[in-house]
C-alpha cells in the first residue's frame, strides 16, 4: 500500500464552494481508476474545526504503484495543476490498515495527525505501535477505516482516519471536511500489518 497527498492552500475570502462544486462536478472521475484503493476528496476551511487555512487537499490509498504512475503521469493529475499550479506531492509507504465498524456509511470527516518516529525508539517498536493505533482508530465509534503510513527521508508517521460523523472528541490532528469517495480498490487494500 502507498499513500500520497498534495494540497492547495487557498487564500483566506477564496471561495470553498467553487472546490466543492468541482468536486460535485468531477469527483465521479476516479470511482474506477485502476489501482486506486481510495481517494477522499478533502477540505478544510479557515476558522472551522480549528484550520487555520482554506484547503483542498486530497489523500489517496494506492493497492498498485502503477495506477499511481499513471494518475500523476498519465494526464489526470494536469487538470488540477493546470488550475492550482504544481503542488508538492508527497508520498508515504504503508505500515498499516484496518477497515472500521463504520464500513457502508458515508465519510464526513477525515483526520490526519503527522509526528516524529522518535529516534531513540527502535524501529521495530515504533512501526508496532503504529500499528496498535490503527487498529485503535478502527475500533472507534464511526469509524470508517484507519491507515499508518510513514515517509522515511524524514521519518515521518502519519495516521489518516474516515469517519462517518464528527471527529472522534481528543483525537489529535487535522480535520477535514470529506467530499467525495472514490474507493474503486478498496477492497484490495491489504489489511493489517503491511510487512
Amino acid at each position: 500500500m502507498h499513500a500520497m497527498q498534495y494540497a492547495f492552500t487557498l487564500p483566506a475570502d477564496y471561495p470553498m464552494e467553487v472546490i466543492r462544486e468541482r468536486v460535485a462536478r468531477t469527483g465521479h472521475l476516479l470511482d474506477d481508476w485502476p489501482g486506486l484503493g481510495l481517494k477522499a476528496y478533502l477540505i478544510r476551511e479557515r476558522e472551522k474545526d480549528g484550520s487555520p487555512v482554506n484547503q483542498y487537499a486530497p489523500f489517496y490509498l494506492w493497492h498498485t504503484v502503477e495506477g499511481m504512475n499513471s494518475f500523476l503521469w498519465g494526464g489526470a493529475f494536469q487538470r488540477p495543476t493546470d488550475d492550482f499550479g504544481r503542488p508538492a506531492v508527497r508520498q508515504w509507504t504503508g505500515l498499516a490498515y484496518e477497515e472500521g465498524g463504520a464500513v457502508g456509511s458515508p465519510a464526513r470527516v477525515a483526520v490526519l495527525r503527522r509526528q516524529r518516529v522518535p529516534e531513540e525508539v527502535p524501529l521495530s517498536e515504533a512501526a508496532a505501535d503504529a500499528v496498535r493505533e490503527t487498529g485503535h482508530l478502527a475500533a472507534g465509534d464511526g469509524a470508517l477505516l484507519a491507515a499508518a503510513v510513514v515517509d522515511t527521508r524524514r521519518w515521518e508517521l502519519v495516521h489518516f482516519s474516515l469517519h462517518a460523523g464528527d471527529a472522534p472528541d481528543g483525537l489529535e490532528g487535522e480535520v477535514f471536511q470529506v467530499l467525495h469517495l472514490s474507493a474503486p480498490g478498496r477492497g484490495l487494500l491489504p489489511g493489517g500489518r503491511q510487512w
